[in-house]
């Protein structure tokens, strides 16, 4: 069994308009994950440690960590980041931006956990606002540079904020080659997004169908309701105890 869970973190600046990494720890302290996908991270390197975001957490959290940058910002990088209790192999950040729009990237990382002798293919992807744009992202994520991988040997996890808040192409073309976590089974709720008063759906998680999703639960602790405008989504899966090629299907 392993826990992952994907949040937008919204460069850590919360509700209250405050920029607080440190309530971001808290709340992924709260929910235990062994994997941690990560967007809206800004790590600006210098003297307070807690600006270079994605390190800070790394070190709070005593994780492995890897930031895909995705462009420039106030002076640092801001991207996708994945964490991990388990190393992490083949970090690879892919560029899916779209015709002058907003650079977008997916974050793949490997791991190989406890119990598997095949690593799971995590790919932590923050897709764009239009319409056209998420359709030609989808289209790369599905592709044989991304997810079609023919190198890939193990089952695969998609996750992050997609910005669709209906059955678009995105959706479509990945739930046709994937699982989609369905949250209205799970959390009996069609909305995510924000936080204290959902309106929109926009945090999926895809898996393969070799693994087998236990539980899929939103946290909304206390911390989490302020520290972003975002909620921590929570997959808890059954990682067979030997992945093979047959958890392809793409």
């Amino acid at each position: 069994m392993f826990r992952i869970v994907t949040y937008n973190v919204h460069k850590c600046r919360g509700l209250d308009r405050r920029v607080r990494p440190e309530r971001i720890v808290s709340v992924l302290r709260e929910t235990g994950a062994d994997l941690i996908a990560l967007q809206e991270v800004l790590s600006v390197e210098g003297e307070q440690p807690r600006s270079d975001q994605a390190r800070f957490f790394g070190e709070e959290l005593g994780m492995h960590y890897y930031l895909g940058e995705n462009r420039r910002l106030d002076g640092g990088a801001y991207g996708n980041v994945i964490l991990s209790r388990v190393p992490l192999a083949n970090v690879e950040n892919y560029e899916i931006t779209w015709r002058g729009r907003e650079p977008r990237g997916c974050l793949r990382a490997d791991a190989y956990l406890p119990g598997s002798t095949s690593p799971l293919h995590i790919f932590n992807v923050h897709l764009g606002t239009a319409f056209f744009e998420r359709r030609h992202q989808a289209r790369e994520l599905v592709g044989e540079r991304i997810l079609s991988n023919p190198e890939l040997q193990g089952a695969r996890v998609v996750l992050g904020d997609f910005n669709e808040w209906t059955h678009g192409l995105a959706s479509q073309l990945l739930s046709s080659h994937l699982e989609s976590a369905d949250i209205h089974h799970h959390l009996r709720r069609a909305r995510t997004y924000p936080g204290p008063l959902p309106l929109l759906h926009l945090d999926h998680v895809y898996y393969d169908r070799g693994l087998e999703l236990k539980r899929l639960t939103l946290h909304r602790s206390r911390t989490a309701l302020v520290a972003s405008d975002h909620l921590p989504l929570v997959a808890d899966f059954h990682l067979p105890e030997s992945s093979s090629d047959d958890t392809q299907t793409v």
